[in-house]
């Protein structure tokens, strides 16, 4: 037993010792079905304190020579046949990448400290084998040659490279290429298991490391609910401790992830029934938070204020396409839509808003909902988060703006006209329009005046009625039906009138009847001729009438 090489039992023998203990033993079985097939590399990202570590050893403890038998009789993977089939059956190299790489080192050296101290296990355990101490990936073969016995890598922090050198672009293409060396193709890895918080780098449309299959926060699959504590295992322990269930999934719950519509071998059997197969949804929730809860019973943040917490602070200031209004509305308890395809998998390539919130996503700072492609504050644990990052006097403006667009937004449902002319004038003031006397400024005006309407709406512009174009609609989410829809329409040097009368006559409305008279036309009319002498002086009008 070596530091490096099969390191033994004893850190997986800590975690069953702990008071409190969750059996994860199953997710062995679906690892040993991909054992020396095609798919034996695997990428598994989760954030902090999701048990990654804790999973690592597990495998270690399994998979490496030794004598593991009686730590996983009794659990839950003992209860599946054959379950020991590759018990204490390989040589595990485990690696945690942040033994050797350093911020103040290169690469390469780093990589050089990594090759001498597994060759150095290697060399005690099979004295007998001559390698090169130069080339792990030649030795590797031939210690395997003369054992027999394929290794099983497990690589904790993989990522680390990207996360503590995120501007070493140089670095990290020879870290990237250095583990391709190692495992792609060898004929002596049984099985690469990798975790971290980042999913493998990409760069433009190739990856070094594209043989691996990736599990992340995001997309688990067949790994959902081993991803952290699940709403089953959660409910045992706080009635196992006599803890309030509520409060503990009002703090720490909000993942949702979805494993893969599982293979049917019975498909025509199941066809004809007319049994649809269908993924399965799993709430997840932060484990670490979860144990510190249970076991002490105060309820409160728990989160790790480390690197990933300054990175909070850092880039959600960014402000990429109006960033800070979205992370607002997030905190308000809406949801945002993201496109998640761009993300280069490392903290520096952001080009736009949504690379940022995914990256959010993967350190789990947000939640992602899979079927509607949209990010959300998984709970009270993480909004506390981001209540502390949005401390600073830049956040003034951002949360003024959101908290007028809050006020304009119950004007409009109290029919309060006034309230809203003098909020839209406001807003328009705050646009930051070139041509602020135009179409095109109104229109951008009213749409961010409207901003937290994306709580309980779904925006359109320009909506077609079949009898015309109405400028904007705001027709209710399915998640708040009793919100009137909200048609607007604006004009230019008109009057407010004007626009609602268009409105009514070509019989818009008609398009939304199944609202059941839940409607509201919002007429709403710019005049830039309005006198600046008058205390009242304003150059937005609204009507609003409810049909």
């Amino acid at each position: 037993m070596g530091t490096y090489l099969n390191p033994g039992n004893g850190k997986y023998m800590e975690t069953l010792n702990s008071e409190i203990y969750v059996d994860k033993t199953e997710m062995v079985t679906y690892l040993n079905r991909i054992v020396k097939t095609e798919q034996k590399y695997i990428s598994v990202s989760r954030p902090r304190r999701f048990g990654k570590s804790v999973t690592a050893n597990m495998l270690a403890a399994y998979y490496g020579r030794g004598d593991s038998r009686q730590l996983f009789e009794g659990r839950k993977i003992a209860g599946h046949g054959n379950w020991d089939k590759y018990l204490n059956r390989f040589d595990v190299i485990n690696l945690v990448m942040t033994d050797f790489i350093k911020t103040d080192e290169e690469m390469k050296d780093c990589m050089r400290r990594l090759t001498k101290r597994v060759l150095d296990d290697l060399s005690e355990e099979y004295s007998d084998v001559k390698y090169d101490p130069d080339d792990l990936f030649y030795s590797l073969d031939r210690f395997y040659r003369k054992s027999g016995i394929p290794f099983v890598f497990i690589i904790d922090e993989w990522d680390v490279a990207f996360r503590a050198r995120k501007e070493d672009a140089n670095g990290q293409k020879h870290y990237l290429d250095f583990l391709r060396d190692l495992l792609k193709d060898r004929e002596y890895v049984a099985l690469a298991y990798m975790t971290g918080i980042l999913p493998i780098k990409k760069y433009g449309q190739h990856s070094a490391l594209n043989m691996f299959d990736e599990y992340s926060i995001i997309a688990p699959l067949q790994l959902a609910r081993y991803t952290g504590f699940t709403e089953d295992e959660v409910m045992g322990l706080c009635e196992e401790y006599g803890r309030a269930y509520d409060e503990i999934k009002e703090w720490y719950d909000g993942y949702d992830v979805t494993d893969v519509i599982p293979p049917d071998p019975n498909y025509r059997i199941q066809k004809a029934t007319g049994t649809p197969l269908k993924q399965k949804h799993y709430s997840i929730y932060s484990p670490l938070s979860v144990i510190k809860a249970v076991s002490t019973g105060v309820i409160q943040n728990y989160w790790n204020k480390t690197e990933n917490y300054e990175a909070l602070a850092e880039y959600i200031r960014m402000d990429f396409d109006g960033l800070k209004d979205t992370v607002a509305l997030l905190m308000d308890g809406s949801r945002a839509t993201v496109d998640i395809s761009t993300y280069q998998n490392d903290m520096t390539s952001f080009h736009s808003k949504d690379d940022v919130l995914t990256m959010l996503i993967h350190l789990g700072y947000l939640g992602y909902d899979v079927d509607t492609k949209e990010v959300f504050v998984p709970n009270n644990e993480i909004l506390d988060e981001f209540k502390s990052s949005t401390k600073s006097e830049e956040w003034l403006g951002t949360f003024t703006s959101f908290k007028k667009s809050q006020e304009l937004l119950k004007a409009v449902w109290g029919l309060d006209e006034e309230k809203v002319a003098e909020l839209l004038e406001w807003f328009h003031d705050t646009a930051e329009n070139k041509t602020y006397h135009s179409e095109a400024a109104l229109s951008y005006a009213v749409q961010m005046a409207f901003y937290s309407a994306q709580k309980y709406y779904t925006t359109i512009q320009e909506l077609d009625s079949g009898k015309g174009y109405v400028d904007l609609a705001y027709l209710p989410s399915p998640k708040h039906p009793d919100k009137p829809v909200l048609l607007i329409e604006l004009k230019y040097d008109k009057t407010r009138q004007t626009a609602v009368d268009q409105v009514r006559d070509r019989n818009y409305p008609q398009k939304f009847e199944h609202y059941k008279e839940n409607i509201l036309i919002i007429g709403i009319n710019y005049d830039k001729q309005v006198s600046n002498t008058g205390t009242e002086y304003k150059h937005h009008s609204c009507k609003i009438e409810k049909v």
